[in-house]
């Protein structure tokens, strides 16, 4: 009698056992994928030094467009993050101690402040000690310690790559040696970036030498999708939530609205371009809005204090809140699977474009989108067809 009652006890925890290990191996692999999601790391060191107003420009209303470029992009099929670092150098008004140079923003996923830093720029005379900057941003930016992940820097300027107390050779040795390639944007001719050591700071740093005209303000041409898109745009500002302290519910807000406004400002074309990024995998803001950080497993409605809450949803019960949330995911959904489609029937608008006239002279944008897609290649992103 008890060999027939423990038999089928025996079997029950057995199998009790098998499930649980079962579940355990789907679950691994979910959490080792995540683990090891690949990281595109891209540090701008721009000269503010007062003749580069041109090379600000560019990089203010291209930011975009070279975002938009990694939508496509995958490792292990799936989409790596992106987070972008700001420097400038060569500025009389940034301390001297400091080698004229000063990190603006370090290592971000979030876009609206790396776009809000750009348009906040100003130059004036100074010294560019490119060197410098360059050991500034190995030393004291967050770099991934993963030798697979792609990590560059791009430099951008017009002086002497020589310049300053801290030599160009032992700053690019360096990065090399932490797996950061190092790219130099010379701001003239190729002649001139030669003599003036950019081509051997590109060799050095294992990466490229590029040169650029960074007066050259040609515009994107506008297509019959901008306005649309702009609009969208706008649109999709109405599905953030956002939490944690008022005043930083309000900044985000306004810092949102005002790069918006800063891009319609620059062009249609660059709103546009703005849009389709909010419609990506890489306008995120777990930081301030609800949707995105419950999505990303950063904080539970039911554990926010109520002056967490925005004023909407202080107003609703417990049970309102959770389909008020829904509903905005819903209109969000919609919202930037419009942009998407609209974007598409963009972008083979601007191919044809492109293809129909010369090209013009070569600009910061495609400086570094040529040289991104050629180095994540060699580090085994891919580029997907685009959808």
């Amino acid at each position: 009698m008890r060999r027939k009652i423990l038999f089928p006890l025996l079997f029950s925890v057995s199998t009790l056992i098998l499930s649980i290990s079962i579940t355990h191996a789907e679950d691994q692999p979910k959490a080792e994928r995540k683990a090891k999601k690949s990281k595109v790391q891209i540090a701008i060191l721009l000269d503010t030094s007062g003749s580069m107003e041109g090379l600000i420009h560019q990089a203010r209303t291209q930011l975009w467009k070279i975002v938009n470029d990694f939508e496509n992009c995958r490792k292990n099929k799936r989409r790596p993050d992106l987070e972008v670092a700001l420097y400038e150098y060569g500025k009389s008004s940034l301390p001297v101690t400091e080698h004229y140079l000063k990190q603006i923003v370090p290592f971000t996923g979030d876009l609206d402040i790396l776009s809000e830093k750009l348009f906040e720029l100003r130059t004036n005379g100074g010294q560019e000690y490119c060197g410098a900057v360059i050991h500034d941003a190995v030393l004291n930016l967050e770099w991934s310690k993963r030798p697979d992940d792609l990590k560059m820097i791009f430099i951008a300027g017009n002086e002497p790559f020589s310049q300053g107390p801290i030599d160009f050779r032992s700053s690019c040795r360096s990065a090399i040696s932490n797996g950061v390639t190092i790219n130099t944007i010379h701001c003239g001719s190729e002649a001139e970036g030669k003599r003036g050591f950019w081509a051997e700071g590109a060799l050095l740093g294992e990466g490229e030498f590029l040169n650029i005209n960074h007066n050259d303000v040609r515009p994107v041409p506008s297509t019959p999708y901008d306005k649309r898109l702009m609009e969208l745009s706008s649109q999709l500002n109405t599905t953030y939530v956002p939490y944690g302290q008022k005043d930083k519910q309000e900044s985000f807000l306004k810092r949102q609205e005002a790069q918006d406004a800063n891009a319609s400002e620059a062009a249609p074309s660059v709103a546009a371009g703005r849009a389709a990024t909010k419609s990506s995998g890489f306008y995120r803001n777990s930081t301030f809005d609800l949707l995105d950080a419950i999505e990303e497993g950063k904080v539970k409605l039911k554990s926010l204090k109520e002056d967490e809450l925005p004023p909407e949803l202080k107003k609703l019960s417990p049970e309102k809140r959770d389909e008020y949330l829904a509903q905005k995911k819903k209109e969000r959904l919609t919202v930037q699977s419009e942009i998407k489609k609209l974007n598409k029937q963009r972008t083979q608008h601007l191919a044809e474009l492109t293809e129909a006239t010369p090209d013009g002279e070569t600009q910061f944008d495609d400086a570094v989108l040529k040289t991104v897609r050629t180095q994540a290649k060699a580090r085994n992103f891919e580029y997907a067809t685009p959808e």
